[in-house]
């Protein structure tokens, strides 16, 4: 099954000067994301599977991407465990991409969203080597009957022990 967002962050695509939102586009067969690409056209760049690059090794202070409208009380744990800083972006593709591109090392997302919302920017997070699942580190399914999806972290898998002991889910994956 395709899941597609034609236009990931509405409201920032409709501000002018903003970079981040982003298209959709993934594929679920038997159970796994098994294609996705994620393009960011305000800034003329698509991330797609299989090819995407791990991000480099950082060592400076842990970022944490969040809404910038509607921050989950999550993620400010998350970055309180871990001494983070919390970067704001709009769309989750662009949030998903920045931890992609090295340019964050954690999203944690709470508050719900559609299966067209992560599954192309999970798919590509995976391609890229790093972690996603739910909060409680559940596997994320898509092409269910309520294609409702209530939580999201994507981050390094180096990062996921600490990530679950802030959000305090076992560590299972």
């Amino acid at each position: 099954m395709w899941i597609i967002d034609p236009l990931d962050g509405t409201r920032e695509f409709s501000e002018e000067g903003r970079s981040d939102w982003a298209v959709h586009v993934a594929l679920w067969v038997d159970g796994a994301l098994v294609a996705g690409a994620v393009a960011l056209p305000g800034r003329g760049m698509t991330l797609a599977t299989p090819n995407v690059v791990a991000p480099q090794p950082y060592s400076g202070t842990t970022r944490v991407v969040v809404s910038r409208t509607r921050p989950p009380a999550e993620s400010q744990q998350v970055a309180a465990a871990l001494t983070a800083n919390l970067v704001p972006l709009g769309s989750a593709g662009a949030k998903v991409s920045a931890v992609v591109l090295g340019e964050a090392e954690v999203y944690v997302h709470a508050g719900g969203q559609y299966e067209w919302d992560s599954a192309a920017p999970v798919a590509v997070a995976v391609a890229a080597g790093l972690h996603a699942s739910r909060l409680d580190g559940s596997a994320l399914r898509y092409n269910e009957a309520n294609p409702y999806l209530p939580d999201l972290v994507v981050c390094r898998r180096e990062l996921w022990p600490s990530v679950s002991a802030a959000l305090k889910v076992p560590v299972d994956s």
